[in-house]
């Protein structure tokens, strides 16, 4: 498979069904519920050498703190919420941690919130969580939300304010629901945000995951989809806009460990300003179990000004051949020069030209999230983005 849209005119890479062992195989990495099992990284590990882990050491610390977020929630009728315990959470299938961050965020968060939708409940109007960091403090959070068989749900979170966040979000997709989880990262300046957000996806069920990151000074969000039958759909979807001195780093993984499955993983952004960085890291694994599955993934960045950075590494390791399809695409550049001259020789001026292909770079990203009020806060945030860009 391959990708032969390009109309940023950047540098590209697609492999259709070959085999990239990254340095470490994926599956090798440990899953646990206990801190002890995970030592504090020095950054030199596969899994960090990409991260500011010298300025993370609060969020390796063992350690519990009275800070929390404020909520503010807007729930449709047919989702409930509850505080449960960790062990409660593990009761209801919740995937282990992989990374010192989110199993210290699972064990030290004051309590577990859980979201439910009963089986065959549709919700009629999308969830919207509100999150507010309250100041410089190290805050745990641990999120479930559990969705039961031919249900369907939209729930959307928001971050904003000021916080030093770690958190672990858990999501049980039932058989046959269809579920969609936004996670919107709009913290103020010199916020920091880790997180793993784990899905586990039931028989013929759909499930899309949506991050959108456009705040915070360092910002590390790893998700990671397992299927638990046959049949289930994972569409995780990304976009994220890098300032000047902004780390912002997204790691998906996607494990293929069961038949006729299908998955879809597309992340754009895009970086302005001395030090801007971003960081994508695609994994998926085909296990030899994971039979007739098609899987593909995409990552652009469009460079809008020198002194930014963006990696892009896709790993693909397959272990069967008996699948549908497989493979990753990865483009990193500056603005199609041709692209620019058609919208200047039509009378718009360079300057609009340059963010009118930003605003429809990221506009394929936020039609998919599909809730109107979100779209219109997204669009608003972008614009603020552009105005103080240095095009």
């Amino acid at each position: 498979m391959t990708d032969t849209t390009n109309p940023l005119g950047v540098s590209e890479h697609s492999h259709g069904g070959d085999i990239h062992v990254p340095a470490s195989k994926r599956d090798d990495r440990t899953r646990s519920f206990t801190p002890a099992d995970f030592p504090v990284p020095n950054g030199r590990e596969e899994e960090w050498r990409f991260s500011p882990v010298r300025k993370l050491s609060d969020f390796f610390a063992d350690e519990a703190t009275d800070a929390r977020l404020r909520i503010d929630a807007d729930l449709p009728a047919g989702l409930s919420v509850e505080e449960i315990s960790l062990e409660a959470a593990q009761e209801l299938g919740i995937l282990e941690p992989e990374d010192r961050p989110s199993v210290v965020a699972a064990n030290r968060a004051p309590v577990v919130t859980h979201y439910s939708v009963p089986a065959d409940t549709e919700l009629d109007r999308a969830a919207i969580i509100h999150a507010d960091g309250q100041g410089d403090q190290m805050t745990h959070g641990h999120i479930v939300v559990s969705v039961g068989a031919n249900a369907k749900a939209t729930i959307v979170v928001e971050h904003e304010g000021l916080s030093r966040y770690s958190e672990l979000v858990s999501l049980v997709v039932g058989d046959g629901a269809d579920v969609t989880f936004v996670s919107l990262q709009l913290w103020d300046d010199g916020a920091q945000h880790m997180g793993q957000h784990d899905a586990i996806v039931g028989k013929d069920a759909k499930f899309k995951h949506i991050h959108v990151t456009l705040g915070g000074d360092i910002v590390r969000l790893n998700t990671n989809v397992r299927y638990s039958a046959p049949g289930g759909e994972a569409e995780l979807l990304g976009l994220y806009f890098a300032d000047a001195g902004q780390h912002l780093e997204h790691r998906t993984y996607i494990d293929h460990n069961s038949p006729k499955a299908t998955s879809n993983v597309h992340y754009k952004g895009a970086l302005q300003g001395k030090d801007a960085r971003s960081v994508w890291i695609g994994d998926v694994l085909i296990r030899p179990e994971a039979l007739d599955i098609d899987t593909y993934e995409l990552n652009r960045n469009l460079i809008l000004s020198d002194g930014a950075r963006a990696d892009s590494v896709p790993n693909l390791e397959i272990e069967t051949g008996d699948i549908a399809g497989a493979g990753h695409a990865s483009s990193t550049g500056r603005f199609d020069e041709e692209h620019l001259f058609y919208l200047m020789s039509r009378g718009i001026p360079e300057e609009v030209a340059r963010q009118l292909v930003v605003r429809g770079f990221f506009n394929e990203v936020i039609q998919k999230i599909q809730v109107p009020e979100i779209e219109d806060v997204l669009n608003e945030r972008i614009e603020e983005e552009l105005s103080r860009s240095v095009l």
